[in-house]
């Protein structure tokens, strides 16, 4: 039996070349995963679930809680990635099918919200190897406006400035001569077309929770994602977030 998780208490950030292997297994043509990978190993790729793995997509708050449940009384998750405000677990296939049939015996199930599962003849699309560079840093306004108006050559004076250092007052500060130079209008934010809306922030890029870091990673099963999910949600539905269900570690079939 494979080592769960939690007893090595890891969890990878970044995909290794031992979990890229994982994933191109579960498409027909791995190597042309592995191509398209070698190519641009920033860009996410679909994958056919059934396979290699199942994936149980849960809301993003809802999944937060189910995955903190499995690390702190369970065996620990497999791989997990978040994506589209909603957290993907990867789980043993055959789960997709199991795991809505097991939650209706339950009486909290109300209490879940509900769960999409991608099982045999579905794909989800799943994160880059590595997640893209951050964006470069901004510019400072004062280089920014050195780009904008040129930038002056070392020892150079200013027009009307003497070669002591002390500038002249010009006729304009003198006040001989008015300025006919407008003072700049701020721009207001341009207002959204009829029936548009106002731009919002771009929804964060898919990333990788628990990245897989094996050949063959552990997977949770329909079993133990039943015990994450009731237990989640009866402690959603109590209102004990942050406080462990259970006094003992769980028991759960091999």
């Amino acid at each position: 039996m494979s080592r769960t998780p939690q007893d090595s208490l890891h969890a990878a950030v970044f995909v290794t070349p031992a979990g890229a292997d994982w994933l191109a297994s579960a498409s027909a043509s791995p190597r042309g995963v592995q191509a398209l990978w070698a190519g641009a190993p920033t860009d996410p790729v679909t994958l056919p679930c059934g396979t290699a793995f199942d994936v149980i997509s849960m809301d993003a708050l809802f999944g937060r809680r189910v995955v903190g449940r499995l690390w702190t009384d369970g065996p620990g998750t497999g791989p997990v990635a978040a994506q589209g405000g909603r957290v993907m677990l990867f789980a043993t296939p055959g789960t997709a099918q199991r795991l809505p049939a097991l939650l209706g015996w339950e009486e909290w199930r109300a209490a879940a919200p509900p769960l999409l599962c991608y099982g045999r003849g579905d794909a989800v699309t799943v994160p880059p190897l590595f997640p893209p560079d951050p964006d470069p840093p901004a510019t400072a306004p004062l280089e920014q406006e050195a780009l904008e108006h040129g930038a002056q050559e070392p020892g150079a004076r200013e027009p009307g400035t003497p070669e002591s250092g002390v500038p002249e007052p010009s006729a304009v500060e003198s006040g001989a001569v008015e300025s006919s130079t407008p003072e700049p209008a701020v721009p207001e934010p341009a207002a959204p077309e009829p029936g548009g809306t106002w731009e919002s922030t771009p929804a964060p890029s898919p990333r990788w929770l628990v990245a897989p870091d094996v050949r063959n990673p552990w997977l949770p099963g329909p079993e133990v994602l039943l015990w994450a999910c009731v237990r989640a949600a009866r402690t959603a539905s109590n209102g004990l977030v942050g406080t462990a269900v259970t006094s003992a570690p769980a028991v759960f079939p091999s």
